[in-house]
């Protein structure tokens, strides 16, 4: 962990407030910066690989939900619309914008006439296999300065962090 000899933004913001209030356990504060900026800093590497392949974060996130979800890679709207936690004005624009540029289609629903699926197209598929290989990649190489036990541990422990705070999944 980041020490006073290294120092951090972190660091430095953690020193101001115990200089003005020693009396305060700022180990939260510490942590819950330190996360913060780690998860902007590696959005901000995450998309420029998203980026090499004219995608937005949210453009892969919809492409990657359709490709998990085996073939056909089709899902409803509303299937996808819960999966990634976002507006409903969000998912048109995001849709609309993928749809032409090809990478996704719209075709109605066997099940229900009224309604339309959301399906990959052969262009998308092909798209999102590889820019899940080089989003890993990208993944590996951010994570590179720890090795495979911290990693682990980290995993653990974030994992313990995220079951506390997000609401259980019906």
């Amino acid at each position: 962990m980041n020490g006073p000899t290294q120092g951090d933004a972190v660091d430095t913001i953690v020193a101001q407030w115990r200089r003005e209030r020693p009396d305060l356990d700022l180990t939260p504060m510490s942590v819950i910066g330190r996360l913060g900026r780690c998860a902007a800093l590696m959005q901000r590497e995450l998309d420029t690989a998203f980026s090499a392949f004219g995608i937005s974060r949210g453009d892969f996130d919809v492409l990657a939900t359709l490709r998990r979800a085996g073939t056909p890679y089709c899902l409803s709207p509303t299937a996808l619309f819960n999966s990634l936690m976002i507006t409903s004005g969000t998912m048109t624009h995001r849709l609309q914008g993928l749809e032409e540029r090809g990478w996704i289609a719209r075709e109605p629903d066997p099940a229900d006439a009224r309604s339309k699926r959301v399906k990959l197209t052969p262009a998308g598929l092909a798209l999102i296999d590889q820019a899940v290989e080089a989003h890993l990649e990208n993944e590996r190489r951010i994570l590179a300065p720890l090795d495979a036990e911290s990693r682990d541990l980290l995993d653990t422990q974030l994992a313990r962090l995220l079951a506390a705070l997000e609401p259980p999944q019906d």
